[in-house]
């Protein structure tokens, strides 16, 4: 299947945890290409580059980049190597291996709106999931050194020059695949497996999902799909669709998030195991106390949740909240369009049609989502509207009772 230069040469980047099976995934794709012409550039945060070498004896077309991770550290050399293939090489498609702490995000930017979205399309965001241990690697809490980091170290992970929880990482590297392989079906018993693709059907019901075994899939299952489409890196179209869809079902296994083995048979979990989606939307300002201590009570029921949250003495700043497990960040996002000038204001209307207004507030708003197993949503609801400010009632605004970021690019870890 040749694909004109002309068109862009297509592009799948393969993310995934630190031993889920990219390298293997990789191999056996390289082993059986059919008629295509794959070249393949692998990440590697060591000095010595160890998947490049596992996958050399595969033949020609192998570019490593070592000792840094191509989403902050290495991206400038990312830009070089894919550009010198762009010139030099004679492939039909590209895949890019990155490292298993990379975000996916800042590198298919590169190949939507950086400098290598000439000569290339991206095609496909691949994530390769642990079957057997996913489940444990959202449930852990574990902090390490940025120079742990560095050494592939499980714990944490560095994106966009900075350091987050593993588990963080990993929760986005599924939110915004295309295509989900879930790995290493063999080491999982019947339960784990049906739990794990349940949580994955939660936070990325629009993936395709392929159980493999040794990371045996179709080649036609991850090149050449099409399914990269402009709204898959707008972080806001993906929570928006989460509210959409945690406001109208109760996540249950249909749609496009069956599973398929690497023959294409689907597979439809008979069971989600209680995993569930709640959406909460108000447009009154959130009590810092109250809303703090609701962060920081979250049940274990709880898996997953995130959304942009309005905070009482916060007017001007949209916070973004992030939470997996237990680890929960409220990060300083931007300025309320409420609370620019006139001007600015009417011109930021007209970029943004979309942008939700209210005569009163404007913009300000908050819009959470809770994905989870068997969580007490009216419990969940209850507490979230206590943390509602009252008609005259006004929030602290001494800085110790009102912890949450007041600047851009501040955070809060609860």
């Amino acid at each position: 299947m040749t694909v004109s230069r002309a068109d862009g040469t297509p592009v799948t980047l393969l993310s995934g945890a630190l031993g889920a099976g990219k390298t293997t995934t990789l191999n056996r794709l390289l082993s059986n290409p059919g008629d295509r012409r794959i070249t393949v550039l692998v990440n590697d945060m060591g000095a010595l580059n160890v998947d490049a070498e596992l996958i050399e004896k595969q033949g020609e077309g192998i570019t490593e980049l070592s000792n840094g991770c191509i989403c902050c550290d290495l991206r400038n050399e990312l830009e070089v190597a894919v550009s010198r293939l762009a010139r030099t090489g004679d492939f039909d498609h590209l895949v890019v291996e990155s490292s298993g702490i990379s975000a996916p995000t800042p590198v298919a930017r590169l190949f939507t709106t950086g400098p290598a979205s000439a000569p290339y399309r991206l095609d496909t965001l691949v994530t390769v999931v642990d079957a057997s241990s996913f489940q444990d690697t959202l449930a852990a809490d574990e902090t390490v050194t940025t120079e742990d980091v560095r050494r592939e170290r499980p714990g944490q992970a560095e994106t966009d020059g900075e350091v987050r929880p593993l588990s963080d990482l990993l929760v986005t590297q599924a939110e915004y695949a295309n295509v989900l392989l879930v790995n290493k079906c063999d080491l999982a018993d019947d339960e784990t497996l049906a739990e794990t693709e349940a949580l994955l059907e939660a936070l990325n019901p629009d993936a395709r999902r392929y159980r493999t075994e040794h990371g045996d899939v179709s080649p036609d299952a991850i090149l050449h799909t099409g399914l990269f489409g402009p709204d898959s890196l707008r972080e806001s179209e993906h929570r928006k669709r989460a509210v959409d869809r945690a406001e109208t079902e109760t996540v249950n296994g249909h749609g496009h998030g069956h599973s398929r083995d690497r023959d294409g048979h689907v597979h439809d979990p008979a069971s989600t195991y209680g995993v569930t989606s709640v959406a909460y939307e108000c447009r009154r300002p959130l009590h810092p106390g109250r809303f703090h201590s609701f962060l920081r009570s979250l049940p274990d029921s709880v898996v997953r949740s995130k959304g942009l949250v309005w905070v009482g003495g916060r007017d001007d700043l949209a916070l973004r909240y992030t939470g997996t497990g237990s680890v929960r960040r409220v990060v300083g996002r931007e300025q309320w369009v409420a609370a620019m000038s006139e001007r600015r204001q009417e011109s930021q209307r007209r970029i943004r049609p979309d942008l939700p207004w209210d005569e009163e507030v404007g913009d300000r708003r908050t819009e959470l989502v809770f994905i989870g197993r068997e969580m007490d949503e009216a419990s969940l609801r209850t507490d979230l509207e206590n943390c509602e400010l009252a008609d005259g009632e006004r929030p602290e605004l001494d800085a110790s009772e009102n912890p949450f970021p007041s600047e851009e690019g501040e955070e809060l870890r609860v």
